[in-house]
């Protein structure tokens, strides 16, 4: 389990989620921290230790961690700060709920977490820690962190559900995608000289056995190893070749088909399989899993924005730290 791992994974939740609080004096920034939201501090370490992951992270990625005064640079900050804000929010909501994360919670999660990127090994687990500068009380407080996240997040979406009506107006409005086009199973040779394909046509109307052929001479490497063997979907290849793969009586050898790729000397190897569209008894469990995440994400992006307006006169920034705007303006400690 790598904090960097962690902390992907947290931004990620968050990403949708974006904050910037309207401040109020009621409460001074101390001088070393980054913010206050509402009762809790954000330090300036928890913040510096956020962008020295990052940097580690762009290390591990052998990229240039973007300059002071950046754009780039900036937005990184603005992230890093709004995934803290974020988390103190978080954190002081879920006692809304009831929600509690214990020791126990976060040791299993830790090990669950080892088994998973380190399979189990304490040995590569302790060298993962330093070589990013990490000691274990870090990681269980991102382990802490992403618990309450995932406990209010089932709260806030308890009891969301999808009708059948809904199920079936979705697969009629989408009908299109589950249109499956007209196949068909075919073989061919393709070479680049036109007078080689002539020379195979001639070998094959007499009689020459097509897959040794296809084995010997193809340039398609995706099926001269099956004889030539390969079956396409209407449209899915070159006008050309779809043209005359399903025109072609079946097994009727076509006369060399010039394309982009070079000559194909192409045979059917069966009837062509009508397009088909697959029945909603099919897919509806599909699109209601589809309908039911998409409603959660609804609601929890309702859920947060309302706790944004519960902060926003509980929320000051320290001098520099306020990240972009979004609307709205947040209050710095001056």
């Amino acid at each position: 389990m790598k904090r960097t791992v962690l902390i992907t994974v947290l931004l990620a939740a968050f990403a949708s989620l974006a904050f910037v609080g309207c401040g109020s004096d009621k409460k001074a920034v101390p001088s070393n921290a980054v913010a206050v939201v509402g009762d809790e501090t954000i330090t300036k370490s928890e913040f510096d230790q956020l962008i020295n992951q990052a940097k580690g992270s762009y290390t591990q990625q052998k990229r240039q961690f973007p300059k002071e005064g950046t754009q780039e640079y900036q937005a990184l900050r603005g992230q890093a700060m709004q995934f803290l804000v974020q988390r103190a929010q978080f954190e002081q909501k879920a006692g809304d709920f009831d929600i509690k994360v214990e020791d126990k919670d976060v040791d299993a999660r830790l090990e669950q977490l080892k088994k998973q990127y380190f399979k189990g090994s304490e040995k590569k687990y302790a060298e993962q820690l330093k070589q990013q500068g990490l000691n274990e009380e870090q990681v269980k407080e991102d382990i802490r962190a992403q618990l309450i996240q995932e406990k209010i997040y089932a709260e806030v979406t308890k009891g969301v559900e999808v009708s059948d009506k809904e199920i079936e107006a979705t697969y009629k409005k989408n009908k299109s995608q589950y249109v499956q086009p007209a196949t068909r199973e075919v073989r061919h040779i393709l070479v680049k000289k036109k007078a080689l394909a002539d020379s195979l046509y001639s070998q094959l109307q007499g009689g020459a056995n097509f897959a040794a052929l296809a084995k010997k001479y193809s340039q398609d490497p995706s099926s001269k190893g099956q004889g030539g063997k390969l079956t396409i979907s209407r449209g899915q290849t070159v006008p050309a070749f779809d043209k005359a793969a399903f025109s072609l009586v079946n097994r009727a050898i076509s006369k060399p088909v010039k394309t982009q790729y070079g000559f194909h000397i192409i045979q059917p190897l069966g009837s062509v399989k009508k397009t088909k569209t697959t029945p909603l008894k099919d897919v509806k469990d599909a699109i209601r899993q589809q309908l039911v995440q998409e409603k959660k994400q609804k609601k929890m992006t309702a859920w947060v924005d309302d706790i944004k307006k519960d902060f926003a006169d509980e929320t000051t920034y320290q001098v520099g730290y306020s990240p972009p705007e979004t609307g709205k303006t947040g209050t710095q400690q001056q």
